[in-house]
């Protein structure tokens, strides 16, 4: 066949121009190749053609797409119908290179191989293709194999084009030394487009794997937090799909497309990272005067000091003379019953709760007025100022100064994520994750914001934080609520503007409660939710 015109090869040069911007503008990896040899096929009107892909030892070309027109044969790709061919080495058992195979040649040696008849040629092994051949009643004659290289020369895959046809009367001809350049040009075209594809799939992978990392550490120092930190993000995307499906009411319009979901995905991910800097002795404060240790064992030895000095007095008093023994151990037996009660009020009010009562709390001051003789020989105060102020916090295990230390695990986390310089496609992740204990009217930190400040996504993710902790059974502070308390709770917080009603009403419609609950919460925390009975929530 005669070389092509002028005229060919500029319709030929617009037509590589139009592939280029397309191939550019391609963004999922299995329609980029599919396309790549599709238009190598229609650029050479070649029958057929192949696409291998260097295995990940790189030790193999797999066979990746299959396509014949004559044989109506279309495999991998986007076919969804699979190759069932084993993959062409390119090393021998010795580790030389392979050399037989046509495919193998030009990615060992970077060199396009253009033969014009596959049954006179005796440099390669076609066996295979004679055999192929056979099996389908087909004839293969011309072949050109093209190797994709990368940037730095590394194979990202060959094309193989059979039997290229003339045009006019197709009959089967040879590739045209124009055909190959312009092959090799696509090929050259594809590998940039495809490497660069990889290349912000690795960088992705990297990114999530350090977000990992972070929460690796977060879990080190505290497995409950780790735990936190993959169960939130969860229940986010549940509730952030049944907002996106959801077709009537305030929140109609919300729609995600698969680039929002990775942003907040990785927000959910990220959205305690700041914990990271949080003590672990505060974190995981399991009682009210724990540190790093539990300091209610030394006060037991306090009060055992004391009923050995109760007795110690009471064996003096015998001594007396004339001394009433009957009262002396009346006495006794009232101050040691006395002290052994408030040592057993003080182990139960050291475990923290919901609510610790005004006289529970004047009780521990009371108690701290004892004095007591210490190793020093001094008499003291029987609690220290510290061990008051912690003996009488009123909700949980933390003091004031200690919750401010947790609460600024957020301003941390905005601080971490505001200072990355984070690609357009993810510039929302340090508003979605920094606003997640941010309320609906203002009174939330670390900003102050109000809904209308907020996006939808933060509102969607404080409310997965809340529910998580909540249900939360691993946790050292305190048991994990059953489904119908905390969706009550969460009701409730609905009508005091601490969370967006619109999103609870989606939160509970929808049963996502229910999907999360089945799938991470203990049996026993499953009991019968009435809905009808929620606070905020109208059936």
């Amino acid at each position: 066949m005669q070389e092509l015109n002028p005229t060919q090869i500029a319709q030929r040069l617009h037509q590589l121009t139009e592939v280029s911007v397309a191939l550019g503008d391609t963004h999922d990896t299995a329609a980029l190749l599919d396309r790549i040899l599709r238009v190598a096929k229609h650029m050479t009107d070649a029958d057929g053609g192949t696409l291998y892909r260097p295995s990940e030892d790189r030790k193999s070309l797999c066979f990746h797409i299959s396509i014949n027109d004559t044989l109506e044969i279309y495999q991998g790709g986007v076919s969804g119908k699979p190759i069932d061919i084993a993959p062409v080495p390119l090393y021998d058992n010795y580790g030389n290179k392979n050399i037989a195979s046509v495919a193998a040649y030009a990615a060992n040696f970077n060199q396009s191989v253009n033969i014009e008849d596959v049954y006179k040629a005796d440099v390669f092994n076609f066996s295979g293709m004679r055999s192929f051949d056979t099996a389908f009643g087909y004839h293969s004659q011309s072949i050109l194999t093209v190797p994709m290289t990368d940037h730095e020369g590394e194979l990202v895959g060959v094309l193989q084009l059979v039997n290229a046809k003339d045009p006019d009367s197709g009959e089967i001809r040879s590739f045209t030394q124009t055909d190959q350049r312009f092959i090799e040009a696509l090929a050259a075209q594809a590998a940039v487009a495809l490497t660069n594809q990889l290349l912000i799939q690795q960088l992705e992978n990297l990114l999530e794997a350090l977000v990992n990392l972070i929460n690796i550490g977060i879990d080190e120092k505290s497995p409950y937090t780790g735990r936190h930190c993959q169960f939130v993000p969860e229940l986010t995307m549940m509730l952030a799909e049944a907002v996106h499906n959801t077709g009537h009411g305030p929140l109609a319009e919300f729609r995600m497309t698969d680039a929002d979901r990775k942003e907040l995905w990785l927000a959910g991910l990220l959205h305690d990272c700041g914990k990271i800097t949080t003590p672990v002795h505060v974190v995981d404060k399991s009682t009210k005067l724990e540190t790093i240790f539990d300091r209610v064992h030394l006060v037991d030895t306090r009060f055992e000091v004391l009923l050995r000095d109760c007795e110690i007095r009471a064996l003096r008093a015998r001594c007396e003379p004339g001394a009433n023994v009957d009262a002396i151990e009346d006495l006794l037996l009232s101050e040691q019953t006395r002290i052994r009660a408030d040592r057993e009020f003080l182990r139960r009010a050291n475990v923290g709760g919901e609510g610790m009562s005004a006289e529970d709390q004047e009780r521990v001051r009371r108690i701290a007025e004892y004095r007591w003789t210490g190793p020093d020989g001094k008499e003291q105060a029987f609690l220290s100022e510290d061990e008051l102020r912690n003996l009488t916090v009123r909700f949980g295990t933390l003091t004031d100064d200690e919750r401010k230390i947790i609460n600024n695990h957020i301003d941390v986390t905005v601080r971490m994520l505001e200072s990355l310089p984070w690609p357009k496609h993810l510039k929302n992740v340090p508003e979605y994750a920094g606003g997640h204990h941010e309320r609906m009217d203002g009174k939330g930190y670390p900003k102050g914001l109000t809904r209308d400040q907020m996006s939808v996504q933060a509102r969607i993710m404080a409310i997965a934080d809340i529910f998580e902790a909540l249900t939360a059974c691993d946790r050292p502070y305190k048991k994990g609520k059953k489904l119908s308390e905390s969706l009550h709770i969460l009701g409730k917080f609905s009508l005091n503007g601490h969370i967006d009603p619109d999103l609870f009403d989606i939160f509970v419609r929808n049963r996502v409660y229910l999907q999360f609950a089945h799938k991470n919460m203990d049996a026993h925390q499953i009991d019968e939710v009435d809905e009808t009975q929620i606070p905020g929530y109208r059936p």
